[in-house]
């Protein structure tokens, strides 16, 4: 255990603030666009880019798209719970996963809003291959099955908001292209966040470990897909 898990409790470090709360609404009338949000750096990080064939297969099916975001969104919430209560011990990870949980069930919130606007009935929806092609490969024992649960949960946040970028760039619903725009803000920053924990976390440089979660991302982004997901492949 690094020193650095050992924080007093008077004192959060500055990269783990909470954000600006003024935008937390459900409804998505009351949120502030931002006009440009730079994602050199999730562009960077990420090995592949969208294609697109996942582009026009979401445009042609953007009511399943946007359910699988929702349960992205509860998922994820579901996930920082967990971790919540396996791991104790660190300050910098507890604040952070709170922080997480309540804006990634505020985006479910705002989301299920979405799907009731525009008449749209809850499904079942399996879960696709994303995130459980990259779970596969996370280490057994700790902490560096925790280290690399964060590093897969950094690639999941990243290819959300380059998804998001990607759609809100062409789609014709302009409601939905602006809610998209409005989530590159947070999105663009967790992935980074989850990175500075992850490397808290260890004692040895987690680069390696990043490159190769990187390869295993780009190949399920990048290889045929039977099923279409918010993070799945290229349609097949």
């Amino acid at each position: 255990m690094t020193n650095n898990q050992h924080l007093s409790d008077q004192q959060a470090p500055s990269e783990f603030k909470a954000e600006d709360t003024t935008e937390d609404s459900v409804d998505i009338n009351q949120l502030r666009t931002p006009l440009k949000v730079d994602l050199s750096a999730v562009y960077e990080f990420l090995g592949s880019r969208t294609t697109q064939a996942w582009v026009d297969a979401a445009l042609a099916n953007l009511p399943l798209i946007i359910q699988d975001h929702a349960n992205c969104e509860k998922k994820a919430a579901g996930t920082a719970m967990n971790l919540i209560f396996r791991y104790e011990f660190s300050y910098d990870l507890q604040c952070k996963l709170a922080q997480l949980i309540r804006e990634e069930m505020l985006h479910y919130e705002q989301v299920l809003g979405i799907m009731h606007e525009r008449g749209q009935e809850w499904e079942y929806l399996s879960a696709g291959r994303y995130a459980k092609g990259m779970l596969k490969h996370k280490r057994t024992y700790e902490p560096a099955a925790m280290v690399d649960v964060l590093i897969i949960g950094a690639f999941i946040e990243a290819r959300s908001c380059e998804r998001f970028a990607a759609l809100a760039a062409v789609i014709d619903d302009e409601r939905l292209a602006k809610y998209y725009r409005y989530l590159l803000k947070s999105e663009s920053r967790h992935f980074e966040d989850y990175l500075a924990l992850a490397q808290s976390l260890s004692e040895d440089n987690i680069d390696e470990r990043v490159a190769f979660f990187k390869a295993v991302e780009a190949e399920l982004i990048s290889s045929p897909d039977t099923e279409l997901r918010f993070h799945s492949g290229v349609p097949a």
